[in-house]
Formats: C-alpha cells, structure tokens, sequence
C-alpha cells in the first residue's frame, strides 16, 4: 500500500448522523410483528430488514438533496 492511499483514507470521513441504522431498526421490528402475524417469524424479520434498508437509504437521500 502506498502513501497516498494511506492520505485517502484518512481524508475520508464517516457520513455523520446516517438514518439507515433507524431504517433498519424500525423495519425489525415491523418485520417481527407482520412475522408473528403470519406465523413465519423469518420471512417478517427478512422482510422487515429490506424496507428498513430502503426507508433508511431514502431518508439520507432526502437529506443529502436538502442539504445541497
């Protein structure tokens, strides 16, 4: 690895304030009730866990547009 790798990463900073760890969390726990509902707690949770992952992605999307 050479030192202007090293420089890059370090320039680089964490997205801070990500909504996708609140997307996915919510979409859990969603995805726990529809999977108790349907009696297929695997499918719910996997479910869940997807549109959390949409919901999450589409509201940093919002914010980055906002902020721009």
């Amino acid at each position: 690895m050479s030192d202007s790798n090293k420089d890059n990463k370090k320039d680089k900073k964490p997205e801070e304030n990500s909504n996708l760890g609140v997307g996915i969390a919510l979409g859990v726990s969603l995805g726990v009730a529809f999977g108790l509902l349907f009696d297929n707690l695997a499918i719910g949770i996997a479910l869940g866990i997807s549109i959390g992952v949409a919901i999450g992605a589409g509201m940093d999307n919002q914010k980055k547009k906002k902020d721009e």
